[in-house]
């Protein structure tokens, strides 16, 4: 019998917890409750607060005597981040539940994000139609919106917790439904794309696939990189093929698709061989047109469709935004390579396209081969753009004599 973990605060919303409890157990499904509330629970659980505060270093009682409310949600989501994928591997629940607010949203969730993936997590929350990265992250978390607020039981509330329950229960009840997998696990290798470097992507995926690897393509829009990042922390890939860098673009410039400043680190880290380029560094983006920031008014701007706009960027960003790069992949402690493709990082960055820039592509260039000193880091220049067929061929075949020690 499959088992739904259900973790809240079973002393402010214990009557809704036991509706959603009486839900589960109704589908014929077991139950594994988890407190993170301050108080005496309305119910008894099977995990109690106190458990959860002590796997941070926490003592329940000092925290309800302090009547810190920011401390007593520090402690109890960082014991739930440290203790619930200990019970998750203990075999105690299938897939796990959870209702609130903002509060109680930041107290589950990062358990839920320590979770692996494809382990069924389902969050109801007020906070789910806004912008949810900071409670979902990279994980697979769903977030349901509640509607009204998690307070009270009502023709409304009660209506999205048997959605809720409903899904998480298919999740973890239909997954047996499937046929096993037949085909032979083939060894991963993550690549970075964007539309304007969509080309060089596909070519060098077929050329990998042809060789028996299986190849998962991020999109390079914050998001995605990070997302890679996280995965290959998490030990997923055999390779990575980062040819589209143009995060790092957002990072230094404002744009809109940073993936922040660890971007870049985990396969250095992880020793995880790569062949990495500078795809798209030559824009930052922004959303509709009338959003850019009055300070780029006077840039070179291009209107990619009416939801992004597109900025090139300048001799000084590509200087600094080699600098960031140098800096990562100096750190290389086994063998990559990096490659340059020398007429033009883009689709629309060649001999008459928007945001042709020989002098701010040099400019990039210049800074890498003069800042790269790492003997690990083998950079290789082509007379080509980052689309050409022979590029994308190279670069791919590159990443298959590193990844098979040739």
């Amino acid at each position: 019998m499959k088992t739904i973990a259900i973790a809240g605060t079973f002393d402010t919303k214990g009557t809704e917890y036991a509706y959603v409890k009486s839900l589960v157990e109704e589908l014929g499904l077991q139950t594994f409750t988890i407190h993170t509330g301050v108080f005496e629970p309305v119910f008894t659980p099977d995990v109690s607060n106190e458990e959860v505060a002590a796997a941070a270093g926490y003592d329940i009682n000092q925290i309800v005597e302090r009547k810190d409310r920011a401390l007593a949600t520090e402690a109890l989501s960082k014991g739930m981040e440290t203790l619930v994928p200990k019970l998750y591997e203990e075999g105690k629940f299938d897939g796990i539940l959870s209702f609130g607010g903002s509060g109680g949203t930041s107290m589950v969730t990062p358990a839920m994000r320590a979770l692996p993936i494809g382990v069924p997590k389902v969050m109801v929350s007020t906070m789910a139609s806004g912008n949810v990265e900071q409670y979902v992250g990279t994980s697979d978390i769903v977030m349901m919106p509640s509607i009204v607020d998690v307070a009270g039981l009502n023709k409304i509330s009660k209506t999205i917790f048997k959605n809720a329950v409903m899904a998480i229960a298919g999740m973890v009840s239909m997954k047996d439904q499937f046929k096993p997998e037949t085909e032979e696990a083939k060894p991963l290798v993550a690549a970075t794309m964007f539309g304007v470097t969509t080309p060089c992507v596909d070519k060098a995926k077929s050329y990998l696939e042809e060789c028996g690897y299986e190849v998962l393509v991020f999109h390079a829009t914050g998001t995605g990189g990070k997302t890679m990042e996280s995965l290959i922390r998490a030990g997923f890939f055999k390779g990575v093929l980062d040819i589209t860098t143009t995060e790092w673009c957002d990072e230094v410039a404002g744009g809109v698709l940073a993936a922040g400043p660890n971007r870049c680190g985990a396969a250095i880290e992880n020793q995880i061989p790569q062949v990495v380029s500078v795809g798209a560094l030559d824009m930052v983006n922004f959303g509709p047109i009338d959003t850019v920031p009055e300070k780029y008014a006077h840039r070179n701007l291009y209107k990619h469709n009416p939801t992004v706009t597109l900025m090139r960027t300048t001799v000084e960003e590509n200087i600094e935004i080699a600098n960031r790069l140098s800096e990562k992949w100096n750190q290389a402690k086994s063998k990559m390579a990096l490659m340059l493709p020398l007429k033009g990082v883009s689709m629309i960055d060649g001999e008459g396209q928007p945001f042709n820039g020989p002098e701010e592509d040099q400019a990039l260039f210049d800074t890498l081969k003069t800042n790269l000193t790492n003997e690990n880091v083998e950079i290789v220049e082509r007379d080509m753009n980052i689309n050409d067929p022979e590029f994308a061929l190279e670069a791919a075949k590159r990443l298959v004599e590193l990844m098979e020690g040739k």
